[in-house]
């Protein structure tokens, strides 16, 4: 009920919340006055000296360096002081104060944070709506710390997640989801990241697994696994050539990504993308760890009457492959029905 969301404001434990929100922040706007002071650094530098020409000699370039390096050391304090070279040694390097955005005469006004809520709403027995329960505990956590609300240009985002029954309230510690994370070639059924990441944690991956999933689409699954799991062996196939591609082209998308953070070459990923027949895969019985895949729903792809016939052959195909006694999947579908089925018919391969 909205009176119980307008009760719940105040008896939550705000403090630890907001402390990492804030330590998230402080560092966040310190790479981005770092870069921005390295910006300016870089620019100034390139400029020659008013009246020199060009040309600068050894000494002055020695001691200007000397005076960038040290001042770099202070963007560590959110506060760089200002720094002037001596008008007969060379070209002026000026560095101004760099507080926060906000000006000293409204300090007071900076202290107001701005805020908004996010409802993500599963269930149709709620007498409410999604936006009836932001509205209601935006009003109650304004009126617990006097924020500011504002729906665009908003300094924290409360995130407010109700399943059914149980309702979990957090703080966005990321001005972007995550869902995308990791993915640049996007087909019609590619899966968020986020969930699987979830479903590679249901399967415990071990060292040295071998994961694969035998329905990629753009390879989200083994790409997410990948980055977070490195030490185990990944296959991503599929039985369509365009999305191999996709998933091949995200593959290189990620390495360049990690080539450019490390800063020269890297040395591979331990994931393969390949296209194969779901129905005769090329691998040998009981070789395969882990299968995490998401199936076809019988919408967006494929239809439900097909669903019928592929979904027992595949649970038997990925039995073959499986490894006896430690050999795990997780499969994802909104076609329960067919999948239960289809799971009642191998009941003798899978427990």
């Amino acid at each position: 009920r909205s009176s119980d969301l307008q009760a719940l404001a105040g008896k939550l434990p705000w403090e630890r919340a907001l402390e990492v929100w804030g330590l998230n922040n402080s560092v966040k706007k310190k790479k981005t006055r770092c870069k921005k002071f390295n910006q300016e650094i870089s620019a100034r530098r390139g400029k020659p000296a008013p009246g020199k020409g060009d040309a600068l000699d050894s000494e002055t370039t020695e001691k200007d360096d000397t005076v960038l390096s040290a001042s770099a050391n202070e963007v560590s304090e959110f506060k760089l002081q200002e720094v002037t070279l001596p008008p007969d040694e060379g070209s002026e390097v000026k560095i101004e104060e760099m507080e926060t955005n906000e000006s000293p005469a409204s300090e007071g006004e900076a202290q107001v944070l701005k805020f908004r809520v996010t409802c993500n709403r599963v269930g149709d027995k709620h007498s409410f709506s999604s936006n009836e329960a932001a509205r209601d505990f935006g009003g109650a956590v304004q009126e617990h710390f006097q924020w500011k609300a504002d729906m665009t240009k908003f300094d924290v985002e409360v995130l407010l997640n109700i399943n059914h029954n149980e309702m979990i309230v957090g703080i966005a510690l990321t001005e972007e989801s995550l869902h995308r994370r990791n993915i640049t070639h996007f087909g019609p059924t590619t899966l968020r990241s986020t969930l699987a990441y979830g479903m590679l944690r249901l399967c415990e991956p071990k060292p040295a697994d071998i994961i694969i999933d035998p329905m990629c689409g753009t390879g989200a699954i083994p790409i997410e696994g990948v980055t977070e799991w490195s030490n185990c062996f990944y296959m991503a196939a599929d039985n369509n050539h365009q999305a191999v591609k996709r998933a091949a082209s995200n593959i290189e998308s990620l390495l360049r990504k990690r080539s450019s953070k490390e800063g020269g070459t890297s040395w591979g990923l331990p994931l393969d993308a390949i296209h194969w027949d779901i129905f005769n895969v090329p691998l040998r019985t009981g070789s395969v760890d882990v299968i995490v895949t998401d199936m076809p729903f019988g919408k967006r792809i494929g239809s439900k009457r097909k669903n019928w016939d592929l979904y027992p052959a595949f649970l038997r195909e990925m039995s073959r492959i499986c490894r006896p006694g430690t050999g795990r999947a997780v499969l994802l579908t909104h076609d329960k029905k067919c999948f239960v089925k289809a799971l009642a018919q191998t009941e003798h391969l899978w427990r």
